[in-house]
């Protein structure tokens, strides 16, 4: 069964294979991959981004989006009993959860693939579309040196498992205490910052932006990174804390441009998915 729960899951020509279905989707092709076919979602309430590139891909595919609470997952009832109802109507099960662990629960008892839309371990769709329209605006996105700005938490262990999949350079610039295992890590943007092309950010909890004050991304700071380097800050962003005001408004800023690549992205993911199904 092909689900996806982690990048590492999958090889380099896996990936490939995504985006090559992700341009064929853009020209229009798999308008009916999902005709007739159920897609059931657990996202939370506060999902604006991934609800929306998920629920539209369906609906683009011709398939039907049926959307639960993520909480409906953790009712007493045991997941395997869950999955065994949802194996009668469901063609795919799409999950926001924080616990990767129900994730691969359900992976384990669905008969159906299963996607991870996001985990506190990891957002492996959301790093299928950064490196997709890096792909777009880059000969070989490999050979680009990444900093991820941020502490460890689910987009910093993402692109971890992205680094690890592509075997590309990547360092981290955090607050003492907050590094993730395996990668080299700097206190000071200043110093981070050198020899960079690709700059990346994460939301900080409102009790550990002051951890972070030496870490904080700006247009003076992007000056200082190789010449044509951008900045990707993983939404939400909050201007102010771990990036500023005019790095928003600059042309290192390429988020919203990036985040247009969800839709084709998840649908091709879809689609992958799909094409490689098979029944247990």
């Amino acid at each position: 069964m092909k689900s996806l729960i982690r990048l590492t899951d999958y090889t380099k020509g896996d990936i490939y294979d995504i985006f090559q279905i992700a341009d064929e989707v853009k020209l229009g092709k798999y308008s009916d991959i999902l005709k007739g076919k159920t897609v059931v979602l657990f996202l939370p309430a506060s999902s604006i981004r991934t609800r929306v590139t998920f629920e539209k891909g369906i609906h683009l595919l011709g398939g039907q989006p049926l959307l639960f609470p993520t909480e409906t997952l953790d009712k007493k009832e045991n997941l395997k009993d869950v999955c065994g109802y949802l194996n009668n109507w469901a063609d795919m099960i799409i999950v926001r959860h924080k616990d990767i662990k129900v994730v691969e629960t359900i992976a384990k008892y669905a008969d159906v693939p299963v996607i991870n839309a996001m985990t506190d371990s990891n957002h492996p769709c959301e790093m299928l579309a950064d490196l997709y329209a890096l792909s777009k605006i880059r000969e070989d996105f490999t050979k680009d040196k990444f900093l991820f700005c941020g502490k460890s938490g689910n987009i910093g262990l993402a692109w971890k498992e992205a680094a690890n999949v592509f075997d590309f350079a990547l360092e981290q610039c955090c607050g003492k205490g907050y590094e993730i295992e395996g990668l080299k890590t700097y206190n000071n943007i200043e110093d981070a910052i050198v020899g960079k092309d690709i700059v990346c950010t994460d939301s900080l909890p409102s009790n550990v932006v002051a951890d972070f004050r030496t870490c904080q991304v700006t247009k003076a700071v992007m000056d200082m990174a190789n010449k044509g380097a951008i900045l990707n800050p993983c939404p939400p962003f909050y201007r102010g804390e771990e990036v500023s005001e005019d790095v928003i408004e600059s042309e290192y800023f390429v988020g919203y441009e990036f985040k247009k690549c969800l839709l084709e992205v998840q649908q091709a993911v879809m689609v992958w998915c799909m094409k490689n199904r098979t029944i247990r």
